[in-house]
């Protein structure tokens, strides 16, 4: 038991055992800058449509669309923006779990395409939260092209020497693991994270068993080569302004732009 203010006072963690609660987008956008005013929301009237007309036995897509809307008073799964950390600007997309399992539709992928075009143009390295259970299935095969979009989107960043590093918090699953999460330059887990690309439901249905409770948690996935860091909640706006110095110093990325083919002259005959 902990009392409740005490509790939202240490971030959410438990002192007893270092449990670490997810955060809803506003909470992490309160810990990572310098000012919670100092965050400029982008594209925050983007929201999702229904392409292949889904339905569940429980309603329409767009049922299940609003009602996450009202729940989270946010359009989409994600919220992008830009704010300062350590006195720098920095590109900012944080996961909204609650909309929706902060699963990745067309919209979110429109999302976070555009907040890293945005950090390209502007030059401005880019933090990720993640907290997804994966590609949006009420829009099929439109939510699995947004792995293949977000991450061609990352790659652009990186032609022009702008960092992105990726904080995976509880859950990050499936096509977002899978996408623009994993290819960052840094990814960062916090402490018992589960981190993944099939869930525990689906690794029964398809092993018929179930995998061990330690399996794919942050500590688990950074002992098996894909995290570069687990670090307490409490470390992690320090953490990331140090890495944005050394890997995006001031000024570095004055002069730098996307790299371009050299003009071919024809050879004459």
């Amino acid at each position: 038991m902990q009392y409740r203010p005490e509790f939202e006072a240490a971030l959410r963690v438990c002192s007893a055992c270092n449990y670490h609660d997810r955060m809803d987008a506003a909470e992490r956008i309160a810990l990572l800058l310098d000012e919670p005013k100092s965050f400029i929301e982008i594209d925050a009237d983007i929201t999702a449509a229904d392409p292949i007309e889904f339905v569940r036995p429980s309603g329409s897509y767009m049922d299940r669309v609003g009602k996450a809307r009202a729940l989270t008073n946010r359009n989409e799964a994600i919220v992008c923006g830009t704010g300062l950390l350590n006195e720098r600007r920095v590109a900012l997309g944080v996961m909204e779990f609650g909309f929706i399992a902060g699963s990745m539709g067309s919209a979110t992928g429109e999302k976070i395409t555009r907040l890293f075009e945005m950090a390209r143009r502007d030059l401005l390295p880019v933090i990720t939260v993640t907290s997804s259970g994966g590609a949006r299935q009420d829009e099929g095969l439109f939510a699995l092209m947004q792995m293949a979009r977000t991450t061609a989107a990352a790659a652009r960043l990186r032609e022009v020497q702008i960092p992105h590093i990726c904080v995976m918090a509880d859950p990050t699953l499936a096509g977002v693991t899978a996408s623009f999460a994993a290819t960052a330059d840094i990814i960062i887990g916090e402490p018992g994270a589960t981190i993944r690309f099939a869930g525990s439901r689906v690794v029964k249905g398809t092993i018929r068993r179930r995998s061990d409770v330690e399996d794919h948690t942050s500590e688990w996935v950074q002992q098996h080569g894909m995290l570069d860091l687990v670090l307490a909640r409490q470390e992690l706006r320090d953490t990331l302004a140090q890495l944005i110095t050394h890997l995006a110093p001031v000024g570095h990325t004055r002069n730098l732009k996307p790299k371009t083919q050299p003009a071919t002259t024809p050879k004459p005959n």
